[in-house]
């Protein structure tokens, strides 16, 4: 198996196509971003016998608690060749290709947010690896989907009873309106209401900056859409949606608190699904989820059951796995260890 690095974005987005287990964080619009963002990346492509087989984007954190390499849902496979042997030669050709990285850009450790299934097989091969459980995860190791293929009438029938109900009452609602914007100055609307909710929550917003450049990312693709939501005129609630490779991602989300007892939010995804059907796409990625049973002091359980109402079912993604390149990566794992803690996460 030969490893090399893809330069060219026709390459990269095509061998996407192929493939099934994906998500939008290995766009190249994703690697574009993170470039601005982080500063460093490396997109490389797994060949056998001359065919591409998988590709890996892969990204230099510089964090206060530690560099590291991140590949964000990762690894990506043909499905033709997703077998025990193969996912663990390229984890194994990776590995040793990022350790020459990490010595010339004294890099601690390696972590791979994959999209491949929880299995015991998946598992046993990043454990043959040499990988271990990360005590954090950066991005979503769950998400909910839902098969947007139905027809609207069906898609409307498979929802939790209250949820239709909403979506309806809404849709009644003439003070409501939901708006479509790829208008780069609505971003600050957004943040806006986004600091709004992380005040109120506790937790630390993306800055407007981060959001912008994200935006102009996917922008330029055409592939990103701001959904805003007004209430007698007044922009109360606002969405971002990624619309990549057959899948749409509900990637962030917004809500004033004192108008939590309009069902906006409910009326703006219903507009966003079938926006993605008319773009003639296959499923909706709610992006991030825990069960709410199980886990139910997590600060995504709500919102979990809110994406529920809609219909759909879970899917698990192997845990975030560690490959430590020194000893300096134990620092790194105790303070995140702390931090989950803290987080209740």
């Amino acid at each position: 198996m030969e490893i090399k690095e893809i330069k060219e974005k026709e390459v990269w987005e095509n061998f996407q196509k192929k493939v099934e287990e994906k998500t939008f964080l290995h766009s190249w619009a994703w690697g574009n971003f993170q470039k601005e963002t982080e500063g460093k990346i490396w997109r490389f492509g797994f060949y056998k016998n001359s065919e591409l087989i998988s590709v890996a984007l892969v990204v230099k954190i510089m964090a206060k608690r530690g560099k590291f390499l991140l590949i964000p849902h990762g690894p990506i496979v043909l499905n033709i060749v997703n077998k025990r042997d193969f996912k663990f030669q390229i984890i194994d050709v990776l590995v040793c290709k990022l350790k020459e990285i990490a010595k010339k850009e004294k890099i601690s450790f390696l972590r791979i947010n994959s999209v491949f299934k929880r299995s015991k097989e998946n598992i046993e091969i990043f454990e043959k690896a040499g990988f271990r459980n990360a005590p954090l995860h950066i991005h979503p190791e769950a998400t909910w989907q839902l098969d947007i293929r139905p027809k609207e009438d069906d898609i409307l029938k498979n929802m939790r009873k209250t949820t239709r109900y909403l979506i309806r009452k809404a849709i009644k609602n003439k003070d409501i309106e939901i708006v479509k914007s790829k208008d780069i100055k609505d971003i600050e609307i957004f943040s806006k209401i986004h600091k709004e909710v992380s005040d109120r929550q506790n937790f630390i917003p993306f800055s407007k900056k981060y959001l912008e450049k994200e935006f102009l990312a996917f922008k330029k693709e055409d592939q990103i859409s701001l959904f805003l939501g007004k209430y007698k005129g007044e922009i109360i609630a606002s969405s971002f949606f990624i619309f990549y490779s057959g899948k749409a991602f509900y990637h962030h989300a917004a809500l004033r608190k004192e108008y939590s007892n309009i069902p906006i939010s409910y009326l703006l995804l219903w507009e966003a699904i079938k926006d993605a059907k008319k773009m003639e796409y296959s499923f909706f990625d709610f992006w991030g989820y825990v069960s709410p049973k199980d886990e139910p002091r997590h600060p995504w359980a709500g919102p979990t059951l809110f994406k529920m109402g809609f219909g759909g079912e879970n899917i698990t993604y192997l845990k975030t796995q560690d490959f430590p390149f020194s000893y300096k990566y134990w620092s790194t794992y105790f303070f995140e260890k702390l931090r989950k803690t803290k987080r209740r996460l």
